[in-house]
């Protein structure tokens, strides 16, 4: 049979998850040609999940990732409602606002200083966006006034994103402009050549720049090319439950756990960490722990329907935040991982600024230090720069 032949990309994503595909997307947009290596189907992964909470950090002790953050979800809504327009598709976006159950004084008078500190870092007068304390039996309808008995934290920031509909925009966008590869499992890279080793050999591939974003599997790749293992999986679980009528409601943090409105009607609940682990399959003792869980803080929540149960391993990495950039001793190799529970809501703009330095040009926001590579691997020390 004769060879096929080479077809060469600017740019390679080895994963089809929020990451993977965010950059993609804007890589796209920059005038990239981009192929997107999936081992599996878009969404297989911890980004396949079902919560959805796009919630902010405190307003306190503002760094460098809080204010990324802030821009991040600041800026998400526009992102998704262009992407709606050049897809046709809905995301899910809404900004809902999320409750904070206050329990003790010391969480009262704590959450008053944060709600002063927000002033002047979430700046309402200019944004829109709120941190208010309100007293005791607030918003009781939705969440149960025992369970808040010194009041209630209510803020505008937090919003909420369908994950498997926000995938499928992405998806789709990349389809219409770039190349999507399912099943297609990416197996090693040769720099010198830029060929891409793969699974699926009928397509002869190459790229100028590989950026591995696979989610937890990337630690491994990463671990082939650098020699340290910077990062592990930890297994969540999230559910479903029927919520016709409750669409317009908060999202609710109580007990470790969110409760989220969508608008298809459906309630997410979740989600659960697990460090240690044997199988990343739905455990049915904690689906019905969940459940008991959010109906003793939320009542509405009582005798819903269970919908689907979900469950998946996130990247997390060794020094907790995102690894974003270059890795070391490679000239065309960069990683984007480790997002965690965050991911979703600052992936937009994890790619702009990537995209931007794959493209060597300078990004409107700088990623926070404690993202790029130097704070993550031992062969840059303290050097916060790559």
């Amino acid at each position: 049979m004769p060879t096929a032949l080479l077809k060469r990309y600017d740019l390679a994503l080895v994963g089809g998850g929020i990451f993977g595909l965010s950059i993609a997307y804007e890589a796209l947009q920059q005038g990239m040609s981009v192929v997107v290596l999936e081992a599996d189907k878009v969404g297989a992964g911890a980004s396949g999940g079902l919560l959805g909470a796009l919630m902010p950090h405190m307003p306190a002790r503002w760094n460098p990732k809080k204010e990324f953050q802030f821009q991040a979800l600041s800026s998400l809504e526009a992102h998704a409602r262009v992407l709606e327009a050049e897809t046709g598709l809905t995301t899910g976006y809404k900004r809902c606002g999320r409750i904070l159950p206050l329990t003790t004084q010391d969480k009262l008078d704590h959450h008053i200083e944060r709600a002063e500190e927000a002033l002047e870092r979430w700046q309402p007068q200019n944004t829109g966006f709120s941190y208010e304390v309100e007293p005791a039996g607030s918003r009781s309808d939705w969440l149960c006034a025992d369970a808040a008995p010194f009041g209630i934290v209510y803020e505008t920031l937090a919003a909420r994103i369908s994950p498997r509909a926000y995938l499928g925009a992405l998806a789709s966008y990349v389809q219409d402009h770039g190349l999507l590869l399912e099943g297609t499992a990416y197996e090693g890279y040769d720099e010198a050549s830029g060929s891409l080793h793969l699974s699926n050999m009928g397509q002869k591939l190459a790229a100028d720049r590989l950026v591995l974003a696979s989610g937890p599997a990337c630690f491994k790749q990463i671990e082939a090319l650098t020699g340290e293992m910077i990062g592990r999986g930890e297994k969540g679980q999230a559910l479903l439950l029927e919520g016709a009528g409750l669409e317009n409601h908060p999202a609710i943090y109580c007990d470790g756990l969110y409760v989220v409105p969508h608008d298809d009607g459906t309630i997410a609940v979740g989600s659960t960490s697990d460090r240690d682990f044997t199988t990343a399959t739905v455990d049915p003792e904690r689906t019905d722990e969940l459940i008991r869980r959010a109906t003793a803080f939320c009542p509405a929540l009582k005798g819903r329907e269970l919908l689907t149960v979900w469950a998946g391993i996130r990247p997390r990495c060794n020094k907790r935040d995102a690894l974003v950039g270059q890795l070391p001793n490679s000239s065309r190799v960069f990683a984007a991982t480790g997002g965690f529970k965050i991911s979703f809501g600052i992936a937009h703009l994890i790619a702009k600024c990537l995209v931007a330095e794959l493209m060597g040009q300078e990004s409107e926001i700088s990623l926070p230090p404690s993202y790029l590579p130097g704070h993550h691997f031992s062969e840059f020390g303290q050097d916060h720069t790559r």
